[in-house]
């Protein structure tokens, strides 16, 4: 194994992911579904040089916010992360894929980023310092791996209540759009995604519905009003490996190894979809 395809520690004993260097990635990995929402942008993941930060606030120009090079002079002010935001300066690395992809994911869905902000800000403002709430831990969650997955068939619902990934993950229905996604929102899987073949697993929102805009929509309001992302445990796994097409080898051996798609713990329960549509 290289060094990017292995986890750092940070000295708290949490393992964190490395990615590679930008000159190893190979610009055919951005064809993978994952990235598919920065289509547009594709030009900024490839090739050797790292955009500026003054050429991607210049490139994305983010209604309200811009982005600001963290600096030791920019943490001087000593403001939480996301209080920086609501003040307008995202705070952003220079040669980063991590802080890259999040910047690119703040142009093209500004009102689900702007809706998390206004609530993590909510949070950090009713806890004592240093002390997070389960609420938090949803938001951010949804943040670095999140994934908005509409349908429009309850019986797959059903299936991925009961963890039956066979049934979730059968072709037809993907081929039929009786269930798609509707985004992939989290910065951090789309940096894992880097590695070809790492096995990537998204925490869902769903929404019962059948336009892509709509469903990304209906997710904002519900997080401007507070819902949807009350605990971590509201957000649903999803192997993305499993979706047909979304992996090089998806035969019954794959399918069939519980350490990726894990069988459904006991007493675990998920919400009902977001309803567009009546069920």
């Amino acid at each position: 194994m290289t060094a990017a395809m292995t986890a750092a520690g940070d000295g708290s004993g949490v393992r964190r992911f490395v990615p590679p260097p930008r000159a190893a990635v190979d610009p055919q990995v951005f064809a993978h579904p994952v990235f598919t929402g920065l289509r547009d942008v594709r030009d900024l993941l490839e090739g050797p040089e790292w955009p500026s930060i003054a050429a991607l606030e210049a490139r994305l120009a983010l209604p309200g916010k811009r982005l600001v090079e963290q600096d030791a002079t920019l943490l001087a002010d000593g403001l939480h992360y996301e209080a920086r935001i609501a003040q307008g300066r995202i705070a952003t690395r220079a040669d980063n894929w991590h802080d890259l992809f999040n910047a690119l994911v703040w142009a093209r869905y500004p009102q689900l980023k702007q809706a998390l902000n206004v609530q993590q800000c909510r949070h950090i403002a009713s806890m004592p310092p240093g002390q997070r709430n389960r609420a938090q831990a949803a938001l951010t969650q949804f943040d670095e791996t999140g994934v908005i997955v509409r349908v429009r068939n309850h019986t797959l619902l059903a299936a991925w209540n009961v963890h039956d990934w066979c049934a979730l993950f059968e072709s037809r229905h993907w081929l039929s759009g009786d269930i798609a996604i509707a985004a992939v929102f989290g910065h951090a899987l789309m940096e894992q995604a880097l590695l070809p073949g790492r096995l990537l697993v998204g925490k869902c929102v769903v929404v019962q519905g059948e336009v892509d805009a709509e469903c990304i929509d209906a997710v904002a309001r519900a997080i401007n009003e507070g819902g949807g992302l009350a605990d971590p445990l509201q957000l649903r796994p999803l192997p993305l490996a499993g979706i047909p097409g979304w992996h090089q080898v998806q035969d019954a051996a794959f399918y069939a190894d519980t350490s990726y798609f894990r069988p459904l713990r006991a007493g675990r329960q998920y919400p009902p979809p977001l309803a567009l549509l009546p069920l």
